[in-house]
């Protein structure tokens, strides 16, 4: 059983609860004003939001309504409409937004207002969506636990006092509690699937390329990080990844997607072979019910024709961390490192964008070097283990949400963390084999704590992952969200 949000909020309402599909086509048909998807979601957002501080940056009321009415008279004059027209949609605080505060969650941009969109947040708008605000971040979207100075910390869905995780955690916790119906987030180490696993939603992390960085990116050096979809459901993440996917000239490495995504689920997954990591033969400390949760889930899948098989693959995987803590450095903090240069701005810095920073500054060419070759063949083996199976599955986090005082764990099951980042090792698989990965919800321990689990599939098949995880969520008891 799904447990209920402990947050006081009144029942959402029908709009609300509505799929971002069911509301786009909704609109599409006239049976829903754009008025009225915007004027309902914002009345939720006005009664939810201030007791988990998901939304920020919020726009206007009367500026959002005068553009939804806009949207509605050019339908009624029968202008071609995008595939997201009309839906109010809140963009993670990481990504540019025009004549829109983007903060960064830093104090150094806290009054920075850019003056182009990122590409996907340009194509968005295209599609017809209507951006209302931002969701909230940890500065620099560093760490699994949303909070800043700025704007201070984001609750999760289900306990006010436990982290909502990150760094899309303003979006995975708008999401839960109806605030959007579907969302953006980014990922480097998880942040799209790790809060999506916390508050009981789904995140989907593209193929390294399929979903265009920039133009603020380093296009040829920068290739871990990636923009992706979240959603209450599957449906609703190929809505918006339609959208974001695709070929972008200023993108060198971005590629043109095949066909439609949403399209692509009407053609059921039939089934499948999964390797089941599960905590790598005992590599990776795991908080006690993690692994319960997530074999049980694994269950689930012998409903949809997968059977599953547990895979220990033989890889140096300390190896492999540390080759993605030295990459993460030569770009993350590499690139933060204008700022602590500055002398009135390294003060504002958290430590762990200090951390990020001193560490690159030590970096040699041969060290990154020898970084790139254990990437390269970590994705032989990856290669290799879709040769025998479709899908490769892990817990998406290695502990529950914690205590949202907490900044990062400093022990999991025992084991020290020696990085801000440690306990987050498990997101790092994906993230090295440029792989497309789904967070889907396994449910709740206990105490109520959501967690979910990755679905892991070969590079470019995005597609497969996301049927995949469509099998999945038919077989589940419980919707998602709170």
């Amino acid at each position: 059983m799904r447990p209920e949000s402990k947050h006081a909020v009144p029942p959402a309402g029908d709009i609300c609860r509505l799929s971002a599909v069911e509301l786009a086509a909704a609109i599409r048909h006239g049976k829903l004003s754009v008025r009225e998807v915007v004027t309902a979601f914002l009345d939720r957002i006005e009664a939810v939001n201030p007791q988990v501080n998901a939304i920020v940056s919020l726009r206007d009321r009367a500026d959002i309504l005068r553009e939804a009415d806009a949207a509605d008279a050019s339908r009624q004059q029968g202008q071609e409409a995008g595939s997201l027209f009309g839906l109010p949609i809140a963009i993670k605080d990481l990504a540019s937004t025009t004549g829109l505060r983007t903060s960064f969650g830093s104090p150094i941009f806290a009054d920075f207002i850019p003056a182009e969109d990122d590409f996907f947040v340009e194509r968005i708008r295209k599609a017809g969506a209507i951006i209302i605000g931002k969701t909230n971040v940890p500065e620099f979207g560093l760490g699994s636990n949303t909070y800043n100075t700025v704007f201070g910390p984001t609750l999760n869905a289900f306990d006010p006092a436990l982290t909502a995780g990150g760094s899309s955690g303003g979006a995975a916790v708008a999401l839960a509690l109806d605030m959007v119906p579907v969302a953006d987030g980014s990922d480097f180490g998880g942040s799209l699937r790790n809060p999506a696993a916390w508050n009981n939603v789904y995140g989907f992390r593209p193929s390294q390329g399929l979903v265009p960085g920039g133009p603020d990116f380093e296009v040829f050096h920068a290739q871990m990080g990636v923009e992706g979809p979240m959603g209450r459901n599957v449906a609703d993440m190929a809505l918006l990844l339609d959208v974001q996917a695709g070929y972008h000239p200023q993108a060198p490495l971005s590629y043109d997607k095949q066909g439609s995504f949403l399209d692509g689920l009407a053609a059921a997954a039939t089934g499948g072979r999964i390797a089941w990591l599960g905590d790598l033969g005992g590599h990776l400390p795991l908080e006690a019910g993690i692994l319960d949760l997530c074999e049980t889930a694994l269950g689930r899948f012998a409903d949809a024709s997968f059977q599953t098989e547990p895979l220990l693959p033989d890889f140096d995987f300390e190896a492999l961390w540390q080759a993605f803590v030295m990459l993460r450095q030569a770009s993350s903090g590499c690139a933060l490192k204008v700022h602590y240069d500055d002398p009135s701005k390294r003060g504002l810095l958290k430590p762990e964008a200090v951390w990020e920073v001193e560490n690159a500054m030590r970096l040699t060419a041969p060290q990154i070097r020898a970084a790139s070759v254990v990437r390269t063949s970590w994705h032989r083996t990856l290669l290799d283990i879709f040769d025998r199976f479709d899908l490769v599955a892990l817990p998406t986090a290695q502990v529950f949400p914690f205590d949202l005082a907490t900044h990062w764990p400093r022990e999991v099951a025992g084991q020290a963390m020696d990085s801000y980042h440690r306990w987050m090792q498990v997101s790092a698989y994906a993230t090295l084999g440029g792989c497309p990965a789904v967070n889907v919800p396994v449910g709740f321990d206990g105490r109520g704590r959501p967690m979910g689990m990755q679905l892991i599939g070969r590079p470019r098949g995005d597609l497969a992952v996301l049927r995949a995880a469509a099998a999945y969520e038919r077989t589940l008891p419980w919707p998602a969200g709170a």
